[in-house]
């Protein structure tokens, strides 16, 4: 696989529609925004947001990535320091950086999770231009790191896919979600990079609700 450079027509393009859609999206959204917040704030102590570390953007880039909160305070550090989590991240890291039963994730965070709610405050990312509506998953370094290492052919395939802006929404998430390891994944999201077009783009958009709404392969 070879990944070809982006028209300018089409970059100019989608920012447009990352902006105004976005926008839309943000203001519909925003009543479900407001209960997810106050649920989560009752339901266990913390911040609204995540407190996850940065993700890997276009080029290798590091960004902030905001998601509502669906876990307990430092969730991530605690899964991979402390000791007595030793054997869930070891299951973790064998499962494509996934877990079907976490017991990190609290009770509102299971629901929002399954339903794509926490994905929500993404929108932000997509209007400061980290993101795109549509695009590659946004991986940690960690896990583009260790997923190499465990699938050495994939390593194209990664330089692939930093070459555009992930995404909220994608094509391996419409066709399977966290039902797919890691070297099946960036598979498709390459391939998406690849073929990436505006067509292809709506196609994926109009899938997004049924995979937000039904919840298939959440974790």
């Amino acid at each position: 696989m070879k990944s070809l450079p982006e028209p300018m027509w089409y970059t100019c393009t989608k920012r447009c529609v990352d902006i105004v859609c976005g926008l839309v999206i943000s203001l519909v959204f925003l009543p479900v925004s407001l209960i997810a917040a106050i649920a989560i704030v009752l339901d266990s102590p913390g911040p609204i947001f995540a407190d996850t570390p940065e993700r890997v953007g276009k080029g290798g880039k590091l960004f902030k990535l905001y998601k509502f909160r669906s876990m307990i305070v430092n969730a991530h550090t605690m899964l991979r320091k402390d000791p007595t989590m030793k054997k869930l991240y070891e299951e973790y890291r064998h499962n494509s950086y996934k877990l079907k039963k976490d017991p990190r994730v609290t009770n509102v965070g299971r629901f929002i999770r399954k339903h794509s709610i926490d994905e929500i405050p993404q929108l932000l990312n997509v209007l400061a231009g980290d993101m795109s509506l549509v695009g590659p998953r946004p991986y940690y370094p960690d896990e583009l790191r260790e997923q190499q290492k465990k699938y050495p052919h994939t390593k194209e395939l990664v330089k692939i896919v930093l070459s555009a802006k992930p995404g909220v929404t994608g094509y391996w998430q419409v066709s399977g979600r966290s039902e797919v390891n890691f070297d099946k994944r960036i598979q498709m999201d390459a391939e998406y990079v690849i073929r990436r077009s505006l067509f292809l783009d709506i196609i994926i958009m109009l899938k997004s609700p049924w995979a937000m709404i039904s919840g298939k392969g959440a974790v």
